[in-house]
């Protein structure tokens, strides 16, 4: 199994964990529609104030770059195109582009956007501003104070992170990008339809309700187990799931939304279900059939779901594309494993 920590912790563990879900949800699933003018040109200037500093827009911005993870499927839901976005290098193809965001940029139109370099989890002030953006949109990143300080410093207004990298809650990064682009109650609208479709898939599954889950991947022999402050256990416990005590016992501070946990402690995951990643289904099993894995008690009785290869593992990462697009696949592996956990 490969080492899937963040997607989108880019810059924390490994690129190849970045996480997330897909495409269309503004008013339906399947078009974002834009905001009249007059809503979009309503609330400015406006001041955002971060961990890294308070920014100030002037007027509704026109051309939108984003960074980390999740941005670029806000902005495209609330009807604009971007026009430098970060490059997917784990479940984007060819181009650096996720296949939900091909299909919400394909939907708007215009023209292909700049593709930031991410793979080094940096980013280039001298890149960036090839796109000439009026403004970039960061709310759940890794950016650190001097990238910040540089695109400011170029006079491009920069919204970041509320409290630190990679930690702002899902629901919170769509608020801060509608924030952003004054299209504040096109952003509550998209995530009425993001929860709606969340509660609609808990209601159909009431034995998700008060399950314990751990969500855990393995790389190279470490085991990464992560925790309530992840945007991707956040999405399961929207589900109805729970974490439980055992997992958050181990967390031993090394990072804002997971730990690392020894293989003689493996035991002490005491979840009913284990929800785990795997590049290949191959790679799952070896995994999943490990002595150390099967250590884990969900995993020894077969109570694991596994989501398979970069898109579907990506599509867990919850974003106003990401969950119409994967949520179905997703809720059909954790029923099958609810199922074992309870037989």
């Amino acid at each position: 199994m490969s080492r899937t920590t963040t997607r989108f912790a880019s810059g924390a563990i490994a690129a190849a964990a970045t996480v997330a879900l897909l495409v269309g949800c503004a008013s339906t699933p399947d078009a974002p529609a834009p905001a009249s003018s007059s809503s979009a040109d309503a609330g400015f200037p406006v001041t955002i104030t971060g961990a890294l500093g308070s920014t100030t827009i002037e007027s509704a911005p026109e051309r939108v770059a984003t960074w980390g993870w999740g941005a670029t499927d806000a902005v495209i839901a609330l009807g604009v195109t971007p026009v430098a976005i970060p490059s997917d290098d784990y479940s984007g193809g060819e181009d650096k582009i996720a296949p939900w965001v091909s299909e919400g940029l394909e939907k708007l139109g215009g023209e292909t956007p700049v593709i930031l370099d991410g793979s080094a989890s940096t980013l280039s002030t001298e890149e960036l501003l090839t796109a000439t953006p009026d403004v970039l949109l960061a709310p759940y990143s890794g950016l650190t104070q001097e990238e910040f300080d540089e695109v400011t410093g170029a006079g491009v207004p920069v919204v970041a992170y509320p409290e630190a990298v990679w930690t702002t809650p899902w629901r919170d990064a769509v608020k801060l990008v509608g924030e952003a682009l004054g299209k504040s109650a096109e952003a509550d609208r998209i995530l009425a339809d993001m929860d709606a479709l969340v509660a609609d898939a808990a209601a159909a599954h009431p034995e998700f309700a008060g399950t314990s889950i751990a969500l855990l991947t393995e790389s190279a022999g470490t085991y990464y187990l992560y925790l309530p402050a992840d945007p991707r256990v956040e999405i399961l416990e929207d589900l109805g799931f729970v974490t439980p005590k055992g997992v958050t016992a181990l967390d031993t501070g090394e990072g804002t939304f997971y730990t690392t946990v020894s293989p003689e402690k493996l035991d002490e995951i005491d979840a009913d279900v284990v929800l785990a990643f795997g590049e290949t289904q191959d790679a799952f099993d070896t995994f999943a059939s490990s002595d150390n894995a099967r250590l884990i008690p969900a995993i020894s009785k077969g109570a694991v779901a596994g989501l398979i290869g970069p898109e579907e593992i990506s599509m867990l990462s919850p974003t106003p594309l990401t969950l119409p697009y994967g949520l179905d696949t997703i809720v059909e592996k954790l029923a099958a494993a609810t199922a074992v956990a309870k037989g």
